[in-house]
């Protein structure tokens, strides 16, 4: 059976519009994909065992990755760990750099009552995950819109300036009208099957 892992933003969750439309999709029109779409905190050591665990549980079966904002981060991490398809949505390239301005205080989640506090080390820890350079761009995908407010989309298109690209003007950051994407990105994940593992 396939597997798709979506992979949601920072202080997101499972419930978010995009994971659920997704979701939705699958269910009602693909039961051959396995839908996964794990809980995951801002501390970046914790949510990398579980992703790894995750993908190891389901391979050697195809294994999809499809994330958004730092979901995207991770998705490229993990792509290039295990060699897998990914679409990256609005995707944080450097999300270390943000998050120093959110050291030492209260965060809340956006679909619960959930607090994070990050320090320091959580930034050396998601240093550590990061990926400079893409090393098989024919495995992503990059979708962004122009006027996302939170991320500056610009350093993706440099980033995976070697992937297949769709950059719309306008947009937001929760990447508008995504929905209608979504047959798009399944064919691409489909045919950029896991070929080596």
């Amino acid at each position: 059976m396939i597997a798709l892992i979506y992979i949601h933003g920072f202080l997101s969750s499972p419930q978010s519009y995009k994971a659920q439309q997704v979701g939705a999709l699958l269910g009602a029109q693909r039961p051959d994909i396995s839908y996964h779409c794990p809980h995951l905190t801002p501390y970046p050591a914790e949510v990398q065992r579980q992703l790894e665990t995750l993908v190891e549980s389901l391979l050697p079966q195809p294994v999809y990755l499809l994330g958004s904002s730092l979901g995207g981060y991770w998705c490229t991490y993990l792509a290039e760990k295990y060699d897998l398809p990914a679409v990256l949505i609005n995707p944080s390239v450097r999300p270390y750099e943000m998050m120093l301005d959110y050291l030492e205080q209260p965060l809340k989640s956006y679909y619960s009552d959930q607090v994070y506090t990050l320090s320091a080390v959580h930034v050396d820890e998601i240093k550590a995950v990061d990926t400079p350079l893409i090393s098989r761009p024919e495995n992503y995908w990059l979708m962004a819109q122009t006027a996302d407010e939170t991320l500056d989309y610009r350093q993706a298109v440099e980033k995976y300036s070697a992937c297949k690209q769709w950059v719309e003007e306008g947009g937001d950051h929760s990447f508008q009208n995504f929905e209608r994407h979504i047959p798009s990105i399944l064919e691409f994940l489909e045919h950029n099957k896991n070929r080596d593992v």
